[in-house]
Order: structure tokens, then sequence, then C-alpha cells
């Protein structure tokens, strides 16, 4: 398994499920974590530059025409890393869950 994803990462990841462009991504980051995580616009292209260079996203469509709005999408290994992520933060809360437990029993 790699290194853990920075938790605006994988929030980018999970965005990146369905089409998405940045203004969306800023806005299910914001929506999905209850306004505790607000990704500015340097960041979250800078991540965005990342994930495309370690293709674990893709460009998946340009708009020419008006703004040049770009959307992206998550590839299958963005889907891997993204998994394996999940299954860490499922281990981390499962080991602080019983650790807790076991404390409260002493």
């Amino acid at each position: 398994m790699g290194a853990p994803l920075t938790e605006s990462m994988f929030y980018i990841l999970l965005s990146l499920l369905q089409p998405n462009h940045g203004y969306g991504i800023m806005q299910q980051v914001e929506e999905r974590t209850k306004g505790r995580v607000a990704l500015g616009a340097g960041t979250l292209y800078g991540a965005l530059n990342t994930l495309l260079e370690k293709k674990w996203i893709t460009l998946h469509s340009q708009d020419d025409t008006s703004r040049k709005k770009k959307e992206y999408l998550i590839t299958a290994l963005g889907k891997e890393v993204l998994n394996e992520e999940i299954a860490r933060l499922g281990e981390l809360f499962e080991n602080g869950r019983k650790a807790m437990e076991n404390d409260k029993k002493i």
C-alpha cells in the first residue's frame, strides 16, 4: 500500500467518482465535510495536477467554447488507491474503537 492520502486528496478523489469540474469539486468537498474542509483554488488545482501526473484521474472533457471548463474523472488506478485508503481508515477507526472500549473496561 502507498502513503496515506491527504484529506484534500481523499475528498477530491471521492468527488471524481462522477465527472466533475473544479468549482463542483470545491462545492462537493465543502458539502461532504459540512464546511470543515474548504479547498482554495490553488490547493485544488495543485492537487488536480498531482493526481493527473499519478494517473489517478483523467481529463474527462473540456469545453473550449466558454470558460474552458475542464471535467475530471477518477481512473481505475485512482479507485484502487481510494479503496486502499478507505480500508486503511477503517482499520484506524476499528483499532481506535476497540482500544477505547478496552479502556472503559479497566
